[in-house]
C-alpha cells in the first residue's frame, strides 16, 4: 500500500509540476509550449487518477498522498518556472526623495532607467518615479541596489508581456 502512495504521490508530483510550467508559459504568450506540455500533463493526470480511484485499501491515505502530490508539483512548478522561463517585468520605485544618485548607480551597473518627476499631493515634497524593464533573473540585484541606497523605498513588479526594442538587463 504504502509503494502505492508514493507512486501516486510521485506521478502527482510530476503531472501538477507540468501544469504550472504550461501555465506560465501560456501567460507568457507562448502557444506550442503548453500545447506539448498539456497532453503529457493530462495523459499522466489520468493514469494517476484511474489508480487512485480504483485502489482499494485505505482511501484516506491515498487520498493524503494524492493532494500531497499537488502540493508538492505546485511548489516545484513555480520553482522550475521562476528559475528557468525567462521573462520580463517592469519595476516601479518611488522614493521619498529624488533619485540623482540611485540613477546614475543603475545606469553605471547596466540598467535603462526612465526617471518620471512626481509632485506628492500630501506634503507638496517632489520625488522621482524610476520605469526600469529587466530580465526577471535580475530582480533580485536590481532590489539590492535599490536597497541599498532607500531601505523604505516603494516598488511595484509587473509582469511584462512584449517589449519591443530597448536595452534590457
Amino acid at each position: 500500500m504504502l509503494l502505492k502512495c508514493l507512486q501516486i504521490f510521485t506521478a502527482r508530483i510530476v503531472d501538477v509540476t507540468l501544469g504550472t510550467i504550461r501555465t506560465v508559459f501560456f501567460v507568457k504568450g507562448k502557444t506550442i509550449e503548453p500545447f506539448i506540455i498539456a497532453f503529457f500533463e493530462v495523459f499522466i493526470w489520468y493514469i494517476v487518477a484511474r489508480e487512485a480511484i480504483n485502489t482499494t485499501g485505505n482511501m484516506f491515505l491515498i487520498a493524503v498522498f494524492y493532494a500531497g502530490g499537488y502540493a508538492t508539483g505546485t511548489y516545484i512548478g513555480s520553482k522550475l518556472s521562476n528559475k528557468y522561463i525567462k521573462g520580463v517585468v517592469g519595476v516601479q520605485i518611488i522614493l521619498k526623495d529624488r533619485a540623482e544618485k540611485l540613477v546614475r548607480k543603475l545606469r553605471k551597473s547596466g540598467y535603462a532607467v526612465s526617471v518620471i518627476s512626481l509632485k506628492d499631493d500630501y506634503d507638496g515634497h517632489e520625488k522621482d518615479m524610476l520605469y526600469i524593464q529587466i530580465n526577471n533573473n535580475k530582480l533580485k540585484e536590481l532590489t539590492n541596489i535599490v536597497k541599498s541606497f532607500d531601505e523604505n523605498a516603494f516598488m511595484a513588479v509587473s509582469e511584462t508581456k512584449l517589449v519591443h526594442n530597448g536595452l534590457l538587463k
